[in-house]
């Protein structure tokens, strides 16, 4: 492989839109009805046109798929179901070549249990030292080493034959690095530098607030402080070490960080650890217009001490997608709301999820959008035998899981599945085409054609930063530059502030001019 050109930092990520790409539900180049490279290299005009700065991929990586993707086996190669090495740096020049970033999505808190590191140390001897393996408790060790609960439901341990229990927070197949070893920490710097000379422009790092755990691994219900695997200050050594990589090569991080504590969280933001991190505060808000306003504020201020810019986004592959989330009577983010049959307005839903694109794309800051936002797809119903998500299983059914807003994404309406490719390996819904992304390109008022025109004029915006207006009880309404943004979350409609011009709305205004209800408009003053 020849040498790239590294990528170079001008500050593109302070305010760029990047587009969250899901392999194995883009697009189907081969016709085996999973998403691959190909599928992805054939849509990068699409993805252009739509306007985009970068793109995001979940993990391509060679992987057993026990929790799609996130347990790697091979962070070198990638998985013979998307393609090869070399169509991936086809696919990172070819994008390039249009103005678009790469970022790759990195795993560090565990690897799949088929890594070669997780299987030597099964055989037994010194690999053991890269994870956590401990002695059970109990008079024959036969319950787990401590009270450590798996985010997919159940112990976050699992014991061996011989005895031996290991430690995986997600589920058994994901087994825990040990990040006091010094061979992790080099293996995962030489991991960086591997794609950043490839041309990649940035990582995302995937629960980035976990790696580190307390040596003596004890009880979460002891309540001693700092919790002993959730934000520990030794983790932010292994970010500085990171940061020093991608600095060779003018590269970019986002962290995957969920913290309640705005202080702790603008931490990893430091000028010496990751450049950015995303908002979750914004995500999991209701669509109530004094709580956004508090979640706006509050990401600003948490942001400015250590200068780092805001990221926004409305959805992503582990949450319900934005139409149908909205389209229910708790908006708010609960994985509880997920169950199935819950009544959705798919309408308001929409009206909403048009109105959140404006908002979100007027901020200041970057913004991220997870594939389909854009068509404006709903969550799907998954039928029982054809869920996927460990996290379904480990609940005992009673969490339908992540793979409702994971279905293959339809491309062209007359076309068997919705012009994906093959059958798909998630099962499409009816009237799925309705949704095309060819329909809704020759559709002006579609959703597609609300997001390409959004983010054209987004630099209307331009850089600065963000001042309210004073607007009625419900209503949201700011300037930046010489742009307003008007966002309307009450039931009745509201006039417009002056303007010279109104650039774009989420939905049309009533006979009187005025801005109705879940509805959005952009103006110039």
């Amino acid at each position: 492989m020849g040498q790239p050109t590294p990528a170079t930092d001008d500050g593109w990520w302070r305010s760029a839109v990047i587009y969250q790409v899901y392999v194995r539900s883009f697009a189907d180049g081969d016709g085996d009805g999973t998403g691959d490279l190909a599928g992805v290299r054939a849509r990068l005009p699409y993805l252009a046109e739509l306007g985009v700065d970068a793109l995001w991929f979940t993990p391509w990586y060679r992987s057993p798929m026990k929790d799609g993707g996130y347990d790697v086996a091979d962070y070198r190669a990638i998985d013979p179901a998307f393609g090869t090495l070399a169509e991936a740096e086809k696919l990172i020049a070819e994008a390039r070549e249009r103005g678009i970033r790469t970022i790759v999505d990195i795993v560090p808190n565990h690897v799949s249990a088929q890594h070669p590191w997780f299987r030597a140390a099964l055989a037994g001897g010194p690999g053991r030292e890269l994870f956590h393996f401990r002695p059970g408790r109990g008079e024959h060790g036969e319950l787990p080493p401590n009270d450590w609960q798996s985010e997919f439901g159940g112990p976050a341990w699992t014991r061996l034959p011989d005895g031996d229990w290991y430690l995986h927070l997600f589920a058994p197949e994901q087994p825990d690095l040990n990040w006091a070893h010094p061979a992790v920490r080099q293996e995962h710097e030489d991991i960086l530098r591997f794609w950043f000379e490839r041309g990649v422009a940035g990582v995302r790092v995937d629960s980035a607030a976990l790696l580190a755990k307390d040596p003596e691994l004890p009880d979460v219900t002891d309540g001693r402080a700092p919790h002993p695997y959730v934000d520990r200050d030794e983790l932010h050594d292994v970010y500085r070490a990171w940061r020093a990589v991608a600095d060779e090569y003018g590269a970019v991080f986002v962290g995957e960080v969920w913290l309640p504590d705005t202080e702790r969280f603008a931490r990893y933001l430091r000028p010496d650890e990751l450049h950015t991190a995303f908002n979750f505060s914004f995500l999991t808000c209701p669509w109530d217009a004094d709580r956004l306003r508090t979640s706006i504020d509050d990401t600003l201020a948490e942001h400015a001490p250590v200068g780092a810019p805001a990221t926004w986004v409305l959805c992503n592959h582990d949450v319900t997608r934005t139409v149908t989330r909205y389209g229910r009577a708790d908006t708010g983010f609960d994985f509880a709301t997920k169950a199935f049959g819950t009544p959705t307005d798919l309408a308001l839903g929409t009206r909403r999820a048009r109105a959140a694109a404006l908002l979100s794309l007027a901020l200041p800051g970057a913004v991220y959008v997870y594939q389909g936002e854009e068509l404006g797809l709903p969550e799907a119903d998954i039928p029982l035998d054809r869920i996927e998500d460990p996290m379904h299983a480990r609940s005992g059914g009673t969490d339908p899981g992540r793979d409702g807003c994971r279905v293959p994404l339809p491309w062209a309406a007359g076309e068997p599945h919705a012009g994906f490719g093959g059958e798909p390996w998630l099962p499409q819904p009816d009237g799925w085409a309705a949704y095309a992304a060819d329909r809704q390109a020759e559709d002006p008022g579609s959703m597609l054609s609300l997001y390409r025109a959004a983010i054209r004029l987004r630099p209307e915006f331009g850089d600065g930063p963000l001042t309210w207006l004073p607007a009625p009880d419900g209503v949201l309404a700011f300037t930046r530059a010489d742009a307003l943004c008007v966002v309307n979350l009450a039931d009745t409609p509201v006039d417009l502030p002056v303007h010279t011009e109104l650039l774009l709305h989420s939905g049309p205004l009533d006979t009187a001019g005025r801005l109705p209800g879940d509805t959005a408009v952009w103006l110039r003053a």
